[in-house]
């Protein structure tokens, strides 16, 4: 490295920009991996030296309500930020492999957040002795150049298959879920939500051809920020939507979302994804063997949640060979006609869950055998089920155990709750008795 390229990384930025130009190209692009690099380190020693400070705090840390508000008090950081790094530091105590890992520069901050999260909260199918080997993968796909947050979710997405997690991602938990829509004083909207991966994948997909960038007549380039592309899209989503006032037949069509999944791992029984096939010869855990549903936006998605999006939709089938190339497609069709529905909103007048009053409207056509597993869609394998009670016959059985529908001699569906609810298991009707 030359002695001009040292004084670019270690050197301060003021009146830099005069100096570039006598570098190389070549020299340019070292000199940003070697920022970047020093970037890492010192991101590194930040969170040490925090956390060591948060052990030993003096009056100044604890007039400060703790080492997270001090250091955004005393740098340009946000309190947030300040907060994420000390959690981060206190977090790594327990995980030396990880800390040793991010101290060396060899994973980011927030892929080293992901990792710790996911050994303080492991699946609880997950066996102790399992965690380090769980944790090598999570920083074998986070380490290097080529780490991306989509390879770490990956895997956290498959062992938690693995492992047969009852708990619902992060991702996946529709009861995180925020939209707040506030006036401001001067006449604005604002508008700030947070929401599951597969509401995002819709809003993405419906979002994506009205925010691309679009020249003028004369060829200009398009000269609005990403932002403000966002929300003309957003405006427009929301214009052509009133304009056409339409949603189709009761339930609509499913959102353009395409979801990716083996079609093996999409018909696995439960049980059946950590058998002998998918582990390594010595019985270790071998997860580019699996597969999950994977989202063009959002990435990974649990078997589970794919599964459900698999109940009523429309589906496509592509051929690959070993490799994973195309070799054919096939057209999609629909799982569920609409003469089916329409049958269906006759005989179950909803969600025909005990108890649910929701409209069919809001329903979807669950197989109650999968047709993964080689369910057949007629209608005595089909049933109106609310998006919440859908999710809830696709989430694998855990403590609270798993209800399961039956069609009775009537033609009509029958819900057996699980043992934790009714000991007797008596089946119950559906409920739909009232909703004439």
């Amino acid at each position: 490295m030359s002695v001009l390229l040292s004084d670019v990384v270690s050197g301060s930025a003021v009146g830099l920009r005069g100096r570039l130009w006598r570098l190389s190209a070549s020299e340019l692009r070292a000199a940003a991996v070697s920022a970047s690099a020093e970037i890492l380190r010192l991101e590194a020693v930040r969170v040490a030296v925090v956390d060591e400070l948060s052990m030993r705090p003096d009056d100044q840390v604890i007039a400060s309500r703790g080492v997270g508000c001090w250091l955004a008090a005393n740098t340009m950081l946000q309190v947030r930020d300040g907060k994420k790094i000390a959690a981060l530091g206190a977090a790594l105590r327990p995980f030396p492999a990880v800390a040793a890992r991010f101290d060396v520069g060899d994973c980011s901050f927030d892929h080293a957040v992901l990792i710790v999260a996911f050994c303080e909260s492991p699946p609880k199918g997950m066996p102790e002795e399992a965690l380090p080997r769980c944790i090598d993968l999570l920083l074998a796909a986070a380490s290097g150049v080529e780490a991306t947050t989509t390879k770490v979710r990956n895997v956290i997405a498959t062992l938690e298959r693995v492992f047969e997690s009852d708990e619902v991602p992060p991702a996946e938990d529709v009861d995180r879920n925020e939209l707040r829509i506030a006036s401001t004083l001067n006449g604005r909207v604002v508008v700030r939500g947070d929401f599951d991966a597969l509401t995002g994948e819709m809003l993405l997909s419906a979002l994506s051809n009205l925010t691309m960038p679009t020249p003028a007549p004369d060829g200009t380039p398009d000269s609005r920020s990403a932002a403000k592309r966002t929300a003309d899209g957003f405006t427009e989503l929301i214009r052509r939507y009133l304009d056409c006032a339409k949603t189709g037949v009761d339930g609509g069509q499913r959102p353009h979302v395409n979801v990716h999944i083996n079609a093996r791992d999409l018909a696995e029984h439960r049980g059946c994804a950590a058998q002998s096939s998918d582990s390594g010869d010595d019985g270790s855990l071998e997860p580019a063997d699996l597969d999950v549903g994977h989202m063009s936006w959002l990435g990974p998605q649990s078997v589970s949640q794919t599964r459900l999006l698999g109940c009523d939709c429309f589906l496509s089938t592509v051929l690959l060979d070993g490799l994973g190339a195309p070799l054919d497609a096939k057209p999609g069709k629909r799982l569920v006609t609409a003469e089916q529905r329409v049958a269906l909103i006759a005989r179950d007048k909803g969600c025909a869950f005990p108890g649910c009053t929701c409209v069919p409207a809001w329903t979807d056509a669950h197989h109650i055998r999968h047709w993964a597993n080689g369910g057949p869609t007629v209608m005595n394998n089909l049933v109106l089920l609310c998006r919440s009670h859908h999710r809830l016959m696709h989430r694998k059985a855990g403590f609270v155990g798993k209800w399961v529908i039956r069609i009775g001699v009537d033609n009509k569906p029958w819900f057996i709750p699980p043992p934790s609810i009714d000991p007797g298991q008596h089946p119950r009707p559906a409920n739909t008795t009232f909703k004439t």
